[in-house]
């Protein structure tokens, strides 16, 4: 009868996985964003990180990709691991995920009251986070990609130098600690009809650890932000001065994620 229970539960835990990935294809689905050369706050001379490529005038060229709408909700990340039991709670070796690992759900296949559906997964490491990605035929979005996408306004592809704008992030910054994470597109899309790239939850990005310099097995998230060049864009400074004090292996209680692909590559 236990080993019945058993196969009844692992069987049930797969249609969810399989109906959370189906979800994530109609509800997440992959955006394009436009290329545009830009002055990056992190490339005063053209050179910095990221897949943009330099212009020699201050700006970095970005190639037109495809972001998802909103971050990874803790549905999409239960899917996941319910098809990659290895990056469970528990599961998931020490070098690439900390202590904290998913520590909010109720059990490694299971989200409970701490964890709704559609609030975005955090206490998610980097390593948990590309792994997520490549689950999915994608990858997290390089610096350049993911500052290109939330440099935008609901009207404007590049909002950087509107007083409102940058106010309304600095709000975010503003509210307490401690309070639970609202859903996901629980406020209004950007111009690209992408939601949540600010004022919900900080985001990993792939070449984490090339923002600030260091070695590549290191995996840092960020950049230093003394190397920030447009010190008045007080938002962008304060989210590379908090990734830049990140390891891969790291988690933290509203650090998510999202996925990009390559322009190139159609929408699985």
């Amino acid at each position: 009868m236990k080993r019945r229970t058993a196969g009844l539960a692992a069987l049930a835990l797969m249609a969810l996985a399989a109906a959370a990935a189906a979800a994530d294809t109609q509800d997440n689905p992959y955006l394009p964003v436009d290329g545009a050369d830009f002055r990056s706050a992190l490339s005063p001379s053209g050179t910095g990180a990221g897949t943009g490529t330099g212009t020699g005038t201050g700006t970095v060229h970005v190639a037109g990709f495809l972001l998802q709408r909103h971050p990874v909700t803790n549905a999409e990340f239960l899917a996941f691991v319910a098809r990659h039991p290895e990056w469970r709670r528990g599961a998931a070796a020490p070098l690439l995920a900390d202590a904290d690992y998913l520590g909010h759900w109720q059990a490694p296949d299971a989200l409970g009251p701490a964890a709704p559906p559609r609030q975005p997964a955090t206490r998610v490491s980097w390593f948990a986070a590309e792994a997520y990605c490549e689950a999915q035929g994608a990858r997290l979005p390089a610096w350049h990609e993911w500052e290109l996408a939330a440099a935008a306004s609901r009207t404007v592809r590049d909002a950087r130098a509107d007083p409102a704008w940058r106010q309304q992030i600095l709000d975010w910054y503003a509210r307490p600690a401690g309070q639970p994470l609202p859903a996901v597109e629980s406020s209004a899309p950007d111009v690209y009809g992408l939601y949540d790239l600010h004022g919900l939850v900080w985001e990993w990005v792939l070449d984490a650890n090339s923002l600030m310099g260091s070695d590549e097995a290191q995996k840092f998230c960020g950049g230093g932000a003394l190397s920030v060049s447009q010190k008045e864009n007080f938002a962008v400074l304060m989210r590379v001065a908090m990734l830049s004090s990140l390891r891969a292996r790291d988690t933290g209680h509203a650090l998510g994620f999202r996925c990009a692909r390559d322009l190139a590559e159609p929408p699985q």
